[in-house]
């Protein structure tokens, strides 16, 4: 390397590293490719939290900047691109990751590295209590969680025998076992026929219809989503399993996937959800007009979650005063925010934040897929003792 190319190396990399020093970076990382459906409405969410904020003067008087990566969906892939976010791109916080398995490799890393990691979407109840750290914090409500506000409608149904179908990765196990754990203790003569577990992606529908069929069942819970939730649907219209079955889906009440459903949509089925074109707080009309105004399209679940994870970090840096990781941890503990559904609070014991879900059930309108009969679950109403988080986490 000539003299000249040593300076301009040099240059080159004090005007970076003082370009990273005027902004606070947050290093986002998740599975774009994989999941577009509920990724591409979370980064305009991000994007939109972003712009207001910075508009607004930014963060300890710094602007916010958003260095986004793609993790492929892998946890090893994920490790790496998050080390990457720390070392080369200086985050001063890591948030995001979808699927569950791919969050609790992060947050292990997140541990080991002492740097804040936000788990804005993953589910598994793992993330704050049996696998929960220091450096860890989850906004959505976990799948015991959403499960438990479901449980109501399933017991007044008074169903004995029921059939369960999930994805078979951590997220989909850990809705199964709650599920199971929370109806049996709320209806003991509960009975379990057959669970159908298909690998994420690759349901071979056909064979799962086929099987509830044969089991007989009274009732059914799923945790499927996405395109298995779709090729699910499908078959279970073709083949009538759904005419006098009931059926419990958490996520399926999402726009993500009513939109994919279209007319396909099943009636009568309770699930999680997010009605965006009903729900008329103050809080939620003012983040969907700002919403619609920017990016000419509704909101989807996913922009709620993005929108509200970013500025949990703009909110924990402000408390903190610094972006010293410590304080911004200490600050998070027991931080009081409003969001798009509501005010929550992000608890100190085991940084389960308590933003709520949406309960209802699936109606077909003009062709398209919504939630009906819905009302809002606190999600600070549907979380264990504390007592009983205390003995499952390690810490």
């Amino acid at each position: 390397m000539s003299r000249l190319q040593i300076i301009v190396f040099a240059f080159s990399a004090l005007f970076f590293t003082e370009g990273k020093a005027q902004t606070i970076r947050i290093g986002e990382l998740n599975s774009y490719k994989v999941f577009p459906a509920f990724l591409e409405p979370y980064k305009k969410g991000m994007e939109l939290a972003i712009e207001e904020i910075n508009a607004s003067g930014g963060v300890l008087g710094k602007k916010l900047e958003l260095v986004t990566r793609d993790d492929g969906g892998n946890p090893g892939d994920a490790v790496r691109v998050a080390e990457e976010l720390i070392s080369r791109e200086g985050a001063h916080v890591l948030m995001g990751t979808f699927a569950s398995n791919v969050g609790l490799a992060v947050s292990n890393l997140a541990a080991q590295r002492k740097v804040l990691f936000l788990a804005s979407e993953p589910l598994t109840d793992k993330m704050v209590w049996e696998n929960g750290n220091r450096y860890t914090f989850r906004l959505r409500p976990s799948t015991y969680m959403q499960t438990a506000m479901l449980i109501p409608e399933a017991v007044k149904l008074k169903k004995k025998r029921w059939a369960i179908v999930y994805p078979n990765y951590e997220y989909g196990q850990s809705a199964t076992a709650s599920f199971k754990k929370l109806l049996k203790a709320a209806q003991p003569d509960v009975e379990f026929v057959t669970e159908q577990a298909s690998p994420l992606g690759k349901i071979d529908a056909g064979a799962v219809v086929q099987a509830l069929i044969d089991a007989k069942p009274d009732a059914i819970f799923s945790s499927l989503f996405a395109a298995d939730l779709q090729k699910f649907v499908r078959e279970g219209n073709t083949r009538g399993l759904f005419k006098s079955t009931p059926v419990f889906n958490l996520l399926a009440g999402e726009p993500e996937y009513l939109d994919t459903l279209k007319d396909e949509t099943p009636d009568g089925w309770w699930v999680t959800g997010y009605p965006w074109n009903a729900i008329n707080t103050p809080e939620h009309r003012k983040f969907r007009d700002a919403y619609q105004k920017r990016w000419k399209d509704y909101p989807r679940q996913g922009s709620v979650v993005g929108y509200s994870a970013v500025y949990t970090v703009a909110n924990a840096i402000r408390k903190a005063g610094s972006t010293d990781t410590e304080k911004v941890v200490d600050a998070l503990r027991g931080l009081e925010m409003t969001t798009p559904f509501g005010p929550i609070v992000w608890r100190p014991l085991d940084h389960q934040s308590t933003m709520g879900a949406y309960v209802g059930q699936l109606a077909k309108k003009a062709g398209q897929g919504v939630m009906v009969n819905w009302r809002f679950a606190d999600g600070a109403n549907f979380l264990p003792p504390f007592e009983e988080v205390r003995a499952l986490r390690k810490e």
